[in-house]
């Protein structure tokens, strides 16, 4: 599976834009009064402005080169700090065979770069921006997990993850190229202490060269 684009919501438009195209250095594709889009890899990354009071929050990762974690974290620790983790930055996930370093956006959204080993997708290019692959996952938050799983798996014809987990308060749909990851609202979005919430959003993906787009809210 892979995410061709993925659309959320800021109330904070400019601030937004300014964020990802001077601290990510992502190139701007396309812009309007309510919305602005990135390029990002293979992926595109869209925001769309809603009401300021509502103040969304998401979590979504990015895919980098499997050998490109270390530095990765030095490209975006001279930006923005990292988030920590037990004393220090990176998550090492032994099941998904795979790393992970976390930070914080203009929106208190909580971004990952995530390298994962079974991609085999090495570089020998020093990292930056262009180094980012594409968006790899995005959290989806929903009382009832496996149910929607099921009725994604349904439409798409995409699969649980392999590498799970497959719990009543989590689950994984898609593979290493892209993912929902899909929570309850009882839980936090790992590495924080923040709640997971239901928020807008759309998100267009690939399945075996079919296209879907899906919403969720």
């Amino acid at each position: 599976m892979k995410i061709s684009e993925l659309i959320i919501q800021t109330s904070d438009l400019n601030q937004t834009e300014i964020f990802y195209s001077t601290i990510l250095e992502f190139k701007i594709i396309s812009k309007t009064e309510s919305s602005v889009s990135f390029n990002v890899g293979n992926s595109i990354l869209t925001f769309e402005i809603t009401n300021k009071e509502i103040k969304p929050k998401y979590h979504f990762a990015f895919n980098i080169p499997c050998n490109k974690l270390e530095e990765a974290m030095l490209w975006i620790s001279e930006k923005i700090s990292l988030i920590e983790i037990d004393g220090g930055c990176v998550a090492h996930f032994e099941n998904w065979r795979a790393e992970a370093i976390y930070f914080y956006d203009n929106n208190k959204n909580i971004l990952e770069l995530i390298a994962r080993e079974d991609l085999n997708n090495y570089s020998e290019n020093e990292f930056s921006n262009e180094s980012i692959i594409s968006i790899s996952e995005i959290g989806i938050v929903t009382e009832k997990p496996i149910i929607l799983g099921n009725e994604i798996i349904k439409i798409t014809k995409s699969e649980f993850f392999s590498k799970g987990p497959k719990r009543e308060d989590f689950v994984a749909v898609g593979n290493e190229n892209g993912l929902f990851v899909i929570s309850n609202s009882q839980r936090n979005w790992f590495p924080t202490s923040d709640k997971a919430e239901k928020q807008r959003t759309k998100v267009k993906i690939q399945v075996d060269n079919a296209d879907f787009d899906l919403e969720f809210d």
